[in-house]
């Protein structure tokens, strides 16, 4: 059993997306199209702002997270962990280091997107995120179904 005390977390980079991928591949259910591709991270890495976190559980990337801020907005764009790590806290320590390291950078808001209906709504909740917006029909499902997106924002340090 993994326990928080158990997994580092650290900074990634572009080096890092094979596993990163390899976590998202796993996470991400194809059903509802919200994974991004291994060239959307790529293109995305190395521009200003853009940060990937890093959960390990020995050598094995057990999740991460990849954030962006912009003058004093942070948003999470990317927050993965891989099915056998569910509902061992990695989720609510990747999510913990983004907003410690978003207010670290100057932001003063954060902001996240996320499928409505996906469980992990009740992590951002619990966390103290709350919605202020929607947008109908954003992802599209292997099988054409569309899904609303959520957005969902806190203070930093709230």
């Amino acid at each position: 059993m993994t326990s928080e005390a158990a997994i580092v977390v650290a900074g990634g980079d572009i080096l890092d997306l094979d596993a990163v991928m390899r976590v998202m591949d796993d996470s991400f259910d194809p059903a509802y199209g919200e994974a991004w591709t291994a060239s959307q991270c790529a293109g995305l890495l190395p521009m200003p702002g853009v940060w990937l976190t890093l959960a390990r559980n020995g050598e094995a990337v057990a999740g991460f997270a990849l954030g962006r801020i912009v003058v004093k907005e942070a948003e999470l764009l990317l927050l993965a962990v891989k099915k056998e790590e569910w509902g061992k806290g990695i989720g609510k320590l990747l999510l913990r280091t983004f907003a410690e390291d978003a207010q670290s950078k100057g932001a003063t808001k954060l902001f996240l997107e996320v499928r409505d209906g996906n469980p992990a709504i009740d992590l951002y909740k619990s966390f103290g995120f709350h919605e202020i917006g929607r947008r109908p029909k954003y992802y599209t499902g292997r099988d054409g179904q569309l899904y609303d997106a959520l957005t969902l924002s806190k203070l930093a340090g709230a």
